[in-house]
């Protein structure tokens, strides 16, 4: 009854899950743990590995699980990593980890080193996972750019971009899979304006591809708080996103402001952060365009 006890709490410790080698620890012979899967109290994960009672697992179970198939000696990386960290909100059932050893299980994608860094491995809601930074360098190495640069923004987004320990990460593993991919995916998040939203982000190094000097940000000017403003032009813009006019009010008010900035001489153009995201470069082609305009007629209007 107390072997009972015992492995109840422990499977409640992880998630519902228990090893092979935990339960003859607990004290269960070959022949209990023989009649218990067949009893289905004991569900097969993968071998060596049960849920205890039942067969629907969490990720956490499933990941929990992949763990304890290589007796703890694995930690989660690359894609379920990144989702228990939370930069993917999708789960796939087939759990990444990284092992420094031999052998493999069905079910589960085996990432083999030949050493893992201290400083390269963490816990995360009682699990073991590699850190932040080495995460996003094994996302670098094994998904597209586009993931890449979407688990970055999280990152970002949820307070967990420490520039600091990615570097040193990087100086570490330099060439390694993923480092230049990775380096260049954070070449944004250097910038004076780091702390800015990503479309403005992209906004500011679009303009510097095309060869525009680049906008004070987030500047007030009379009584308006400007995004990007140009003020030898008095020219500025708006990033709009889907946040932006929640309400009927909310609409009503831009199209006022954008009237008294017109009346006060501010040439103001709104443009939707998702247009930004998707086609930076077009944007800032017509930004230049909206400038060279702009210059024109205030050089005309002052000769």
């Amino acid at each position: 009854m107390r072997s009972h006890s015992r492995l109840t709490d422990l499977a409640g410790e992880q998630y519902g899950v228990v090893s092979y080698r935990q339960l003859r620890e607990q004290g269960f012979s070959k022949g209990h743990v023989y009649r218990a899967h067949e009893a289905d109290r004991l569900v097969r994960v993968y071998r060596g590995v049960y849920a205890v009672g039942h067969s629907e697992l969490s990720p956490h179970g499933r990941c929990r699980a992949a763990l304890l198939a290589f007796n703890d000696e694995a930690v989660l990386s690359h894609r379920s990593a990144g989702w228990l960290w939370s930069l993917f909100s999708t789960w796939s059932e087939e759990v990444d980890v990284t092992f420094a050893g031999k052998g493999r299980r069905k079910g589960i994608r085996v990432h083999r080193v030949m050493a893992m860094s201290d400083h390269d491995i963490t816990t995360l809601s009682r699990i073991g996972v590699t850190s932040l930074p080495r995460t996003l360098c094994d996302i670098a190495a094994s998904e597209p750019r586009r993931e890449l640069v979407r688990a970055v923004d999280r990152a970002k987004r949820r307070g967990l971009l420490d520039l600091d320990a990615l570097d040193q990460m990087l100086e570490r593993r330099a060439r390694v899979p993923g480092a230049a991919q990775l380096k260049e995916a954070l070449v944004l998040y250097r910038k004076a304006v780091f702390d800015r939203a990503r479309s403005e982000l992209l906004l500011l190094e679009a303009l510097e591809n095309e060869g525009e000097r680049l906008p004070v940000l987030n500047l007030w000017v009379d009584k308006w708080e400007l995004d990007a403003y140009w003020e030898p032009e008095r020219f500025a813009v708006e990033v709009d996103g889907w946040e932006t006019h929640g309400s009927r009010e909310a609409f009503e008010n831009d199209r006022l402001r954008q009237e008294e900035m017109k009346l006060a001489g501010i040439d103001c153009v709104r443009i939707s952060a998702r247009r930004i995201e998707t086609e930076p470069q077009q944007v800032a082609k017509r930004i230049r365009s909206l400038l060279d305009q702009r210059r024109r007629t205030l050089q005309r209007t002052s000769s």
